[in-house]
């Protein structure tokens, strides 16, 4: 098992904890964090787009001048597509763009995205965080004291004044441990858990 170093808010080591290597000691399945982070981009398209091809643009229903001895090139209607004003040659049309993963995969990618933070070192142990007000400044001083300048930071449970008071940091999200997802795990530069995340993390996906 891993042994992971335990901050404090102030960025002081205060000991150690031993990461569950079934969550964050496993092989590294590349495929299945490609396929999660693919799947987490296609589901959040809207798929709204929609172009006209020659069969719907109005107009054109009249062969715009004779077959032959115009001197021309022949054509059969002022809506094809090399006319202005005309149809689109394979027009995006609305469509669903979403897909699914079995659950076992997606379990298997969350816990290769997490080892991959251990193996980069750029998963970090916080033994709690609290505030007893909503303000931005004490949210960013933490991030500060544990040197996060790009990040995800994981709770247990959701916790009001840390989340309001991570809200407008823009390099920064917060997350519950039953919300995480590859795509933000993987985006961060620095993976911030809690104790009681960590705990929870093991548990669940143990």
């Amino acid at each position: 098992m891993a042994n992971v170093s335990v901050y404090n808010m102030e960025g002081k080591e205060v000991g150690t904890i031993e990461l569950n290597d079934a969550v964050f000691g496993v092989e590294i399945n590349e495929h299945l964090v490609h396929m999660a982070v693919v799947q987490r981009l296609a589901n959040k398209r809207q798929g709204t787009q929609k172009a006209k091809t020659r069969a719907e643009v109005s107009g054109g229903g009249r062969k715009p001048w004779r077959q032959k001895g115009t001197g021309h090139a022949r054509q059969g209607s002022t809506r094809a597509p090399q006319w202005k004003g005309g149809g689109t040659v394979f027009a995006p049309v609305p469509r669903d763009y979403s897909f699914k993963m079995n659950k076992k995969e997606k379990r298997a990618a969350l816990r290769s995205a997490l080892t991959s933070k251990v193996q980069d070192t750029k998963l970090i142990v916080v033994d709690e965080l609290k505030f007893d007000e909503i303000k931005t400044r004490n949210f960013v001083n933490v991030m500060n004291n544990l040197k996060v300048n790009k990040g995800l930071v994981v709770l247990a449970e959701n916790d009001k004044n840390v989340v309001m008071s991570a809200r407008n940091v823009a390099a920064v999200d917060t997350a519950i441990v039953n919300n995480i997802n590859v795509y933000d795990v993987m985006k961060a530069n620095t993976l911030v858990l809690t104790r009681d995340a960590v705990a929870k993390i093991e548990e669940v996906y143990a």
